[in-house]
């Protein structure tokens, strides 16, 4: 199973950056396997707002969370993860989101995350972590 990050979800409804748009639209349209982080989730309803004055409104990622919640499946964090995150903190060099955010990946059975924010990992934990906006 596949997940996205926040910033894959701003960048597929961000225009300003035609090419990381593309790549973003791309991405998502094509996780037949995708699974929804309920923290990816929060994120992008609230980093969204940034995006009013391009013409992307509240409405419209509200109704982009409902579509991918039924395309995909919903992983939410219960007390394991954030015991799960505790650990990674120890082990690597994470911000408490982004430990939280991969704990969800292990805990929810997924194996492969794209983000643009752990270019210091190829992998944690057995999760692979691909940069879609890097070449390779």
């Amino acid at each position: 199973m596949n997940a996205v990050d926040t910033n894959v979800l701003i960048y597929a409804h961000d225009r300003r950056d035609a090419t990381k748009n593309s790549i973003a639209t791309s991405l998502i349209d094509s996780l037949l396997d995708g699974v929804l982080l309920w923290q990816v989730a929060c994120e992008f309803l609230w980093a969204s707002r940034k995006l009013g004055p391009f013409g992307y409104d509240q409405t419209q990622a509200w109704s982009e969370v409902r579509r991918l919640r039924l395309a995909w499946r919903t992983v939410a964090p219960d007390w394991s993860v954030m015991d799960r995150a505790s650990t990674l903190l120890s082990n690597y060099s994470l911000s408490y989101w982004d430990a939280m955010i991969i704990a969800a990946c292990l805990d929810g059975g997924v194996t492969l995350l794209y983000s643009e924010d752990f270019d210091a990992y190829k992998s944690i934990e057995g999760l692979s972590l691909v940069n879609p906006f890097k070449a390779p």
